[in-house]
């Protein structure tokens, strides 16, 4: 019986489809074996021995302790592209609201409250300072082609603007999703001196936390747009309150509210309302307790951050699960084992991503808790489990 440990609100219909005789989900676990959440802070949770698997409901997982993780031998997954759809329709409506001052002229409107009839000729007096420009035939730059990124991508063409797209770690999949008619460009700089509107879809870490800064304001044309839908760390606020201030940038919309970017007439926050419809909050459920299942069940890897893709056909053998650092003769050392041991393997796959590896065992013959312990003490070897 596996232990899930759900945080946040996690569709109960897609948790219903984990079996009753499989899976205990609770709240208050003390040795869960997995767990399930949303946008829950672990960061500084401790992490129970008992723990095999994280599955984060939703793309981002700067919530997760990932080094910790990785160091325990904990498998972490996300779900892309389970909410690209309702990403990307914010961000569609993000340009028109950076550009048409629909936002302003809406806010502008409730002041009318009580003015009877002069409403309409104050309308028509006023109207023109909320005038903005149409974004067909703008230049849209695009900072990651990701699922949300390749989508946007598409239906921004659809729209009649220019796309141009910049990600040097584009997946095969994404690749295969982007419309030939987006522009690719291998300069981080070209596309921000290039572009009239902005939008960002990359992950928050070490490599990406402020990478919209003074020095990337200063190549931008006057007048830009900047749709940040991602993370709010992606941009400094303090340098994005300079380029405001000095006309590079007309408007900033945001899906991630901080004081001091609050109140400001060329910033619109948005109450992190990217993934928050019914469709993607569904859709990250199922492919979250999906991952968890295949993991805990047949040992398969399948988007997780940490650990490589790995999916060995099961045919009923005895499965050995072994994680380790990723250096040479790893899998020898544990081959050597299994040989000393008279248990003969059926198959093997071995993976791996940066530092980690991970390799499927299956294997004929009684593997004991003795050999399991040797497994174990392999310098460098982070997780080891079977599955009968």
């Amino acid at each position: 019986m596996f232990k899930i440990q759900k945080y946040n609100n996690i569709s109960q219909e897609k948790l219903n489809t984990m079996p009753n005789d499989l899976y205990e989900i609770g709240e208050n676990f003390d040795n869960p074996d997995g767990i399930l959440l949303r946008s829950f802070n672990l960061l500084n949770a401790e992490l129970p021995q008992s723990l095999k698997a994280i599955a984060r409901a939703g793309a981002g997982v700067n919530n997760i302790p990932i080094d910790k993780c990785s160091e325990n031998g904990i498998v972490v997954f996300n779900t892309p592209g389970a909410n690209a759809n309702g990403v990307k329709e914010l961000v569609l409506a993000s340009l028109f609201l950076s550009s048409r001052k629909i936002y302003r002229g809406i806010n502008w409107t409730k002041s009318l409250k009580g003015k009877g009839e002069d409403v309409v000729k104050l309308v028509e007096k006023s109207k023109s300072q909320f005038q903005g420009p149409e974004i067909k035939g703008k230049k849209l730059g695009i900072i990651g082609l990701g699922a949300i990124g390749a989508a946007v991508a598409n239906d921004a063409l659809a729209l009649g603007m220019e796309v141009i797209g910049y990600d040097p770690y584009i997946s095969v999949d994404s690749a295969w999703n982007l419309s030939r008619k987006v522009e690719k460009e291998t300069n981080f700089d070209n596309l921000l001196a290039e572009a009239d509107y902005i939008t960002i879809h990359v992950p928050l870490n070490n490599n990406t936390k402020g990478m919209i800064n003074k020095e990337k304001f200063a190549i931008m044309k006057k007048g830009m747009k900047i749709i940040n839908i991602a993370r709010g760390g992606l941009v400094v606020n303090k340098d994005l309150l300079e380029a405001i201030e000095d006309g590079t940038v007309s408007c900033y919309v945001t899906d991630f509210p901080e004081d001091e970017l609050i109140g400001n007439d060329n910033i619109i926050t948005i109450p992190h309302l990217g993934a928050s419809t019914p469709e993607s909050e569904e859709n990250c459920a199922a492919m979250a307790v999906e991952e968890l299942r295949n993991f805990l069940e047949r040992g398969t890897i399948k988007n997780s951050v940490n650990f490589p893709n790995c999916d060995l056909e099961y045919k009923g053998h005895i499965r050995l699960l072994v994680g380790n650092i990723n250096v040479p003769n790893m899998v020898g050392q544990v081959t050597t084992i299994l040989a000393q041991n008279e248990i003969n393997i059926a198959s093997l796959l071995n993976s791996h991503k940066g530092k980690i590896a991970y390799n499927i065992i299956d294997v004929d013959g009684n593997v004991t808790s003795e050999v399991l312990e040797k497994i174990k003490a392999i310098d460098g070897v982070v997780m080891v489990r079977i599955i009968r």
